[in-house]
């Protein structure tokens, strides 16, 4: 029985980091197994088990920016920056954008009575990350991931299916009340981008339980920091995951580079592409000469 730790590498799309020496050798005289469905949400589904259909971002931050996650149907709608050009209106910023404290909270401030109104109070926990508490029983549209539109026209990835013309105006109306409101003004005269739209996205219920076969997680995203948590694992650095191995573990490393890695110390590298692709090395398989490294 192996006396050595396994590591689980989940990486952003393969043609995103396949160029470098160490991922080129692994790929090549490593074993290739079956792909997996696409997308981040399915490799978070694949190394965490929960009763749902979509991974609940915004349930799942909630959980680790308050303590009420539970009980209540939560929605992200964080401040954006959207700008027109001559052919559309087009999302250039989510979430980040610079705002401080002060100005998250007038900016929320003046969106809450459009909110509170329609029965989704709107709470600001940061400047990044705004919520919307929905009740239990809403019955809400399809809401478009943010790194999917960035760059891209609003006009379509709107809000689709139930309900979707009252978010529709509810998107509007947010949008007028952020492009007058002072706050975006002074932005705008120091050469900062304004805060003039929301974009919501993530909704979701906290899981009640949440199972994985990993021993530990190394992470700095919030989802898969709450998920381990929930999953009542320890979440450490994603730079010291291989020191704090303990033996006979099986440990996930949520990264977006190719981290250097003695592979001698592993019992094995399985490799996680959020493009959909799966791969296994071990240490023995770099004399595997007959397989070139491109």
């Amino acid at each position: 029985m192996s006396r050595k730790p396994a590591l689980t590498l989940l990486l952003p799309p393969l043609p995103r980091v396949e160029r470098t020496a160490q991922m080129a050798l692994w790929l090549s005289r490593g074993d290739r197994l079956p792909d997996a469905k696409p997308g981040r949400d399915a490799a978070l589904r694949e190394c965490f088990e929960f009763i749902g259909t979509s991974v609940p971002i915004a349930a799942l931050t909630r959980c680790l920016d308050a303590s009420d996650a539970a009980g209540a149907l939560w929605l992200r709608a964080d401040p954006a920056f959207a700008m027109v050009d001559a052919v559309t209106a087009r999302l250039m910023a989510c979430g980040e954008i610079g705002l401080t404290h002060a100005e998250s909270d007038e900016l929320a401030r003046a969106l809450r009575p459009l909110f509170g109104d329609s029965g989704f109070p709107l709470e600001a926990a940061r400047p990044d990350r705004w919520y919307l508490r929905c009740p239990l029983d809403a019955r809400l549209p399809a809401f478009a991931d943010p790194t999917d539109v960035l760059g891209g026209s609003l006009i379509t990835h709107l809000p689709r299916g139930d309900n979707e013309r009252q978010w529709r105006n509810l998107f509007n109306e947010a949008q007028v009340i952020l492009h007058n409101h002072p706050v975006n003004s002074q932005r705008i005269q120091r050469g900062q981008v304004p805060a003039n739209s929301v974009w919501f996205w993530g909704a979701g219920k906290l899981p009640e339980w949440v199972r994985t076969r990993f021993a530990q997680v190394a992470s700095v995203d919030p989802v898969a920091i709450a998920l381990a948590q929930l999953a009542k694992i320890p979440v450490i650095e994603p730079t010291s995951a291989l020191a704090n191995a303990h033996v006979d573990s099986n440990i996930l490393i949520d990264t977006v580079a190719v981290p250097e890695l003695d592979v001698a110390r592993i019992a094995h590298l399985d490799l996680i592409f959020t493009s959909g692709e799966r791969f296994r090395y071990r240490h023995s398989q770099r004399w595997r000469i007959w397989r070139r490294v491109r």
